[in-house]
């Protein structure tokens, strides 16, 4: 088997779309979204010149640190119980650390835990498999929530769907929230929800310039912004993703008015359509916490998107292959570190912002 770094974008692209385990952040487009990392796409070729398996790998140098990390998330794009081409990406990837001087190659693989096949494959090429987490807390979500589209129609779907969440469909459109599919110049809207949920939620959010770099390199042939809009003015919107035959909730918010109009749930709603119309087969809601005790924080995120009642998936994990273990234990403490930071530093500043509106208005 051959390994070569990817040159005709178009070809690797064909074989992403066709595979079952395409996804998105493993496409051309979505390096082009992730700019700050350089994107190496390795490809996995037998005798006759088919492409067999591929990563997308986006590499970065890492802060204070004369090193670089190297990141494929949802990676292999393979069968995941061939053995022979899970060797072959990953002697290409031992060969790029040396030129990037990689200390871990991070991947987080499409792969359901349990699969004893590609636990074993992966742990005997000396791989580790970190999966202990429960909520958020690595570079992508764990537990995924699942809708099964395939040779549905969307009378089919929506009576699918539980009773109360049926019933929230139809009461936004009752009430008079319309959903609207927007561009490029909606996104100054959108992201006001999506800063006021980050504060309300208490995470971190993206900059806008983010939200631009993705419509500009995945929109709008891959990606739909979805705004619901009450009495003209926005007070929701969601982003999704549809490649292959698949589609993908990527970030959401919602105001703070008028949240009683159900708006989240005729946005996920319409977004659904979308991806059944353009013949996809999944409509991933993506993350949600593994931990299903109603008293944790994050419980609300599952309920929601249970209401559409697909299927809780608990993937693998992450999958390092650890190239220099001490600067991996080191990187490791320090990214703790500087996380804890930042989001104490966001909440500082949100504090500041409000008190200075609340000094305003007095």
């Amino acid at each position: 088997m051959r390994i070569s770094v990817c040159s005709n974008p178009e070809e690797y692209k064909a074989f992403l779309i066709s595979h079952p385990k395409c996804h998105f952040a493993q496409s051309p487009e979505w390096a082009r979204v992730k700019s700050q990392w350089e994107s190496k796409i390795l490809l996995a070729t037998d005798e006759g010149g088919a492409i067999r398996g591929a990563i997308n790998v986006l590499i970065r140098r890492t802060p204070f640190l004369n090193y670089s990390i190297m990141l494929s998330s949802r990676a292999p794009v393979c069968d995941p119980h061939d053995a022979e081409t899970i060797k072959a990406l990953l002697d290409g990837a031992k060969q790029l650390a040396k030129t990037c001087n990689a200390y871990v190659l991070i991947m987080e693989p499409d792969v359901e835990r349990g699969d004893a096949g590609f636990e074993k494959i992966v742990k005997d090429l000396g791989f580790e498999i970190k999966n202990s987490s429960k909520n958020f807390e690595g570079i992508n979500p764990r537990f995924v929530y699942r809708l099964d589209i395939k040779g549905k129609t969307e009378e089919e779907l929506i009576m699918s769907f539980q009773q109360k969440c049926r019933y929230n469909i139809r009461l936004a459109a009752r009430r008079g929230v319309e959903v609207i599919a927007g561009g490029r110049d909606d996104i100054p809207e959108f992201y006001s929800c999506y800063v006021e949920t980050a504060v309300r939620d208490k995470f971190v959010p993206r900059s806008i310039q983010y939200f631009y770099n993705m419509y500009d390199s995945m929109g709008p042939q891959h990606m739909r912004l979805y705004l619901a809009r009450y009495d003209g003015k926005t007070i929701a919107g969601i982003i999704v993703i549809a490649y292959g035959k698949k589609c993908w909730y990527l970030y959401g918010g919602s105001s703070n008015l008028h949240r009683n109009l159900m708006p989240n749930y005729l946005l996920q709603w319409e977004a659904i359509k979308w991806a059944l119309n353009n013949g996809c087969e999944v409509y991933d809601f993506r993350g949600v916490s593994g931990d299903l005790d109603e008293k944790n924080p994050l419980y609300g995120i599952y309920r929601f998107k249970k209401g559409f009642n697909g299927t809780l998936v608990e993937l693998v994990g992450e999958v390092n292959y650890v190239f220099k273990p001490f600067v991996y234990f080191m990187a490791e403490k320090g990214f703790r570190c500087l996380r804890s930071i930042r989001s104490a530093l966001f909440s500082l500043s949100r504090r500041g912002k409000d008190a200075s509106n609340e000094k305003a208005d007095n």
